[in-house]
């Protein structure tokens, strides 16, 4: 009874409310770039950037694409090897097939299988915890940053149009504050949760999944969190690059504080990568409205750095998972 009562609640989420929320939040940014002042001026403008020297900016935003995913393949490379070396390429084409497995799965979870495909098989469950834990090491980055941007642009936030922000302002930043916090010792004592996992009876069958988690040491944590720092630095510098290739008006400070709270809430708001789109150009939107009235900038900045950041490894990677399929018939039938 259980199963079928979670199964039709996941039903409705992904078919019925998961829809209709991409509809509403679609309508209403067509309905906010519609109402945008001098909306035909802007659109030229941004039309003759593509014609214009700072069509570099774009060009520099792809390149930082392969930046970004790089750092993170040697994230991934640095925490695997320990149960299997793998090369820095090989890391590279698992983080791209873990993208495209992510695409369709919620707050991208199927990253996860997309990248274990490349290790050997006795190897793949291993290795999942460690995975995690390069994630979580790019989330206290981004929760860092985040609580950071919130008390900065706080009292912008204040006397804002942004009219029922100040009602939960506060409780975001304690319980953000709350849960970097026990991110972060989570994240240093390891040791912890496995004590914790052995003493759970009911847990001890699972807890080999975790035991790998014993022999990371300090110094690559650090390393860990040092490039998942990088590759926060590189999302910033491409945002701030399309802001200013489409013409949206925002200095570096109040650019990299408002892409920080952006990439805060985009974390903590359950999202399907496909859909997440809509979600960040309408919380992309309310923020930058502090600064700028260039909807249509906004919007089109941060589709870009969807499509670039997220579309175009997922192609790739899918063409990499067909060359693991091929790879793998080839020698069952050798």
């Amino acid at each position: 009874m259980k199963n079928h009562q979670y199964k039709n609640i996941k039903i409705f989420l992904n078919y019925v409310l998961g829809p209709l929320l991409f509809a509403w939040l679609s309508y209403s940014i067509y309905v906010q770039v519609k109402n945008q002042p001098n909306l035909p001026e802007t659109w030229e403008r941004i039309r003759a950037s593509f014609g214009s020297p700072m069509i570099i900016y774009l060009v520099v935003v792809f390149i930082l694409m392969f930046i970004n995913w790089s750092l993170e393949a040697l994230k991934w490379k640095l925490s695997v090897q320990q149960v299997q070396p793998v090369s820095f390429f090989k890391a590279l084409k698992a983080v791209f097939s873990g993208i495209s497995f992510s695409v369709t799965t919620p707050n991208r979870m199927g990253e996860y299988l997309g990248r274990v495909l490349y290790m050997n098989e006795g190897n793949r469950i291993r290795v999942i915890s460690l995975t995690i834990l390069g994630s979580i090491s790019q989330l206290i980055v981004t929760l860092a940053f985040g609580l950071a941007g919130l008390i900065i642009l706080k009292p912008a936030i204040l006397q804002s149009s942004l009219s029922t922000w100040p009602a939960w302002i506060n409780i975001v930043l304690m319980l953000g504050g709350i849960v970097f916090c026990f991110l972060t010792v989570f994240y240093f004592r390891l040791s912890w949760l496995i004590k914790w996992f052995d003493k759970l009876p009911w847990m001890n069958k699972y807890s080999w999944l975790i035991n790998e988690l014993e022999k990371i040491d300090a110094t690559l944590l650090i390393r860990l969190l040092s490039l998942s720092a990088l590759r926060y630095g590189v999302f910033a510098l491409q945002y701030f690059l399309l802001f200013h290739f489409f013409e949206v008006g925002v200095n570096w400070w109040q650019g990299f504080w408002s892409i920080a709270v952006v990439f805060f809430i985009m974390a903590v708001l359950p999202t399907i990568a496909l859909f997440e789109i809509v979600q960040k150009v309408y919380v992309s939107k309310e923020i930058f409205s502090i600064f700028t009235a260039n909807t249509l900038g906004i919007g089109l900045a941060t589709t870009g750095i969807w499509f670039i950041n997220l579309v175009v490894p997922a192609a790739a990677g899918s063409l990499f998972i067909l060359g693991v399929k091929i790879f793998k018939k080839k020698n069952e039938v050798s």
